[in-house]
C-alpha cells in the first residue's frame, strides 16, 4: 500500500518541480516591479527575473524551458509597463544563449560567476535597447533612447545577483534537488 502512494505522488511532485522555475522568475517579476521605491526613483529597478532564468538553465536545464522563459519575459513586458514583447524577447535570446554556452558558464565560480551573469545581463540589456531603437527608426517622430537608463538596468541587476542567487539555490535546494533523481 505504501508504494502505491509513493508511486500515485511521484508524478505530482515531478510537477510541481517542474512548477518552482517558473514561479520563482514570476515571483522576481513582481517584487522587481513593485511600485515602490526606496531611492526615489533614481536608480532603476533590477531585473531580478532574469536571476532565476539564468540560474534555472544552467543548474536544472530540463526545467527552465524556452517557454517559461518567454512567459517570464512576458510577464516582465506586462509589470513593467514598456513596449510589448522587448522584455520577451530579450529573456528568450538570453536563455538560448545560455543553454548553448551551458558548459562555459555552469563551470564557472566565484567572481568569475558574477562577470558570466554580468555577461548575460549585458546580452539582454543589448537585446532589449536594440529592439526599443529599431522601433524607434520604423516610427517616425521616435528618436533613439538614451543608453544610460538601460545601463543603470544592468549595474542595479548585477549588483542583486547574488544576493538573488543565493535565495533561488536555497529555493532549488529545499524544494527541488540536485538532480532528477531527487525528485
Amino acid at each position: 500500500m505504501v508504494s502505491l502512494e509513493r508511486a500515485s505522488s511521484a508524478p505530482r511532485l515531478r510537477f510541481l518541480a517542474a512548477l518552482v522555475p517558473l514561479l520563482c522568475g514570476l515571483i522576481c517579476v513582481f517584487i522587481a516591479n513593485i511600485p515602490v521605491s526606496l531611492l526615489a526613483g533614481l536608480v532603476p529597478s533590477p531585473l531580478l527575473a532574469l536571476v532565476p532564468v539564468y540560474f534555472w538553465c544552467l543548474v536544472r536545464p530540463d526545467l527552465m524551458t524556452p517557454a517559461a522563459a518567454l512567459v517570464i519575459g512576458f510577464a516582465e513586458d506586462l509589470m513593467s509597463g514598456g513596449p510589448p514583447g522587448v522584455w520577451t524577447l530579450a529573456f528568450v535570446l538570453t536563455y538560448a544563449l545560455v543553454a548553448r554556452q551551458r558548459d562555459s558558464f555552469a563551470g564557472l565560480s566565484g567572481l568569475a560567476a558574477v562577470l558570466g551573469f554580468a555577461g548575460a545581463c549585458a546580452f539582454a540589456c543589448a537585446v532589449a535597447w536594440i529592439t526599443v531603437a529599431s522601433l524607434a527608426f520604423l516610427t517616425p517622430g521616435l528618436h533613439l533612447p538614451p543608453l544610460a537608463p538601460i545601463v543603470g538596468e544592468l549595474v542595479m541587476t548585477v549588483l542583486f545577483y547574488v544576493p538573488t542567487a543565493l535565495v533561488v539555490g536555497w529555493v532549488h535546494h529545499k524544494m527541488v534537488g540536485a538532480s532528477r533523481g531527487d525528485i
